[in-house]
């Protein structure tokens, strides 16, 4: 059966900086191919992926992951309903129950609300759409009757059908990221979602050793005869070109999304608004680790997208052997160099050539050899072609 899957790869420089830390505060690395290497891991970019949507989409398309699930719920219950108001958290929490099967309780040693109440929460972070959040808040209201009885409400869930569309509303119209990144029910395994792509930990394609800054701050009140320093300490820190990989299930993604389609749009406009958004959100997102101490905002040098119809495919293998830097410094130059010799050649040898597949936007004169592995464009060409290619794919497959 022919698939189509976006393989996406990026090289990005970034300067000293703490992307993504440990438990001790230094950055994250692992060993590959014998040597320490830079790691980003694979969460903290879904993570920032995920924020750069907040910009990219509007909010009725995306999800909330929250432990205060039912504080959600009942804000949206609110917002349908104010007379609700009195009695929303505890139909919220009912409603989540009925519909998860997941626990639902006021958790030990938490604070307080304002007026001296504590919300009940799920014992783990839970991922639901807005839209899914909405058809909860219709259900509850309209089950509840024209007073808002709890007690009635309880009685009204027990109900098989009514069970049944609690259910059917946490599993049909899925946002972006839950489609795109998946979600795990832990109390109702047929409400998971499986993930459309997949993201690697980022490595830096050379070795990367890590340094450490010895910083002072200052009391402004101190006096003159006041001498030393208010505060020391010290911060980690290391610097990098990585390579960067994900790849995008389009077919999953168009499952996953299928069942919020609109009457009014294409089948296929949903996953193009989904896949477009990924493509620029991966692209352009940066982890926030550290970034007021240290202002690492850069982006990719090089940006390489592959269309396959089979499986998907990382080049990380070009990097095995560590890139040594140039004459002149530097490991851009060198690990283009090395994209531009290792890819064709798996290609090749795999039977993968992608022909029109294939798309590069890139930056200065470093990246030059990446030129011949697929069609030059902007990021903006990009984000256009690679949405119109997805269309025509899913088209045909209709």
């Amino acid at each position: 059966m022919t698939r189509t899957i976006l393989d996406i790869h990026i090289l990005q420089t970034v300067p000293p900086s703490n992307l993504n830390r440990d438990d001790t505060g230094t950055p994250k690395s692992a060993y590959f191919g014998g040597v320490r290497r830079a790691r980003v891991s694979s969460q903290a970019w879904k993570r920032a992926t995920r924020k750069a949507f907040n910009e990219l989409l509007p909010p009725e398309e995306l999800g909330v992951r929250t432990k205060k699930v039912a504080e959600a719920l009942a804000e949206r219950i609110i917002a349908q309903d104010e007379a609700r108001k009195p009695v929303a958290i505890e139909l919220a929490a009912e409603m989540l129950k009925t519909a998860t099967g997941s626990t639902i309780d006021v958790p030990k040693r938490k604070g307080k609300n304002d007026d001296g109440s504590t919300a009940p929460e799920s014992s783990y972070l839970m991922f639901l759409s807005r839209r899914q959040l909405d058809a909860l808040a219709e259900l509850a209201i309209a089950g509840s009757g024209p007073d808002g009885d709890v007690k009635a409400f309880k009685e009204h869930l027990k109900k098989r059908e009514n069970k049944d569309r609690s259910r059917q509303a946490v599993d049909t119209q899925h946002s972006v990221d839950i489609a795109l990144f998946g979600r795990m029910v832990a109390d109702a395994a047929d409400l998971n979602v499986e993930a459309a792509t997949q993201v690697a930990h980022a490595l830096s394609v050379h070795k990367s050793d890590i340094e450490s800054d010895y910083y002072t701050a200052v009391d402004d009140r101190s006096g003159d005869e006041e001498s030393g320093a208010g505060m020391i300490g010290t911060v980690d820190f290391n610097s990098a070109t990585l390579y960067r990989y994900a790849a995008l299930d389009v077919d999953e993604l168009q499952r996953n999304l299928g069942a919020g389609l609109r009457e009014s749009e294409s089948p296929s406009t949903p996953v193009e608004k989904a896949v477009t958004a990924f493509l620029e959100a991966f692209i352009t997102s940066l982890p926030a680790g550290k970034i007021n101490t240290f202002g690492n905002h850069t982006l990719p040098s090089a940006v390489i997208v592959k269309l396959r119809d089979r499986r998907p495919v990382s080049f990380v293998g070009a990097f095995e052997k560590p890139v040594q830097k140039s004459p002149e410094g530097g490991f851009l130059q060198k690990s283009c160099l090395r994209l531009a010799e290792h890819v064709p050649d798996l290609e090749k040898q795999y039977g993968l050539e992608t022909e029109d597949r294939g798309w590069v936007f890139r930056v200065g004169e470093e990246t030059e050899s990446l030129a011949q592995l697929g069609h030059e464009v902007t990021l903006d060409r990009l984000l256009r072609e690679v949405g119109d290619a997805v269309t025509r794919r899913l088209g045909s497959d209709t």
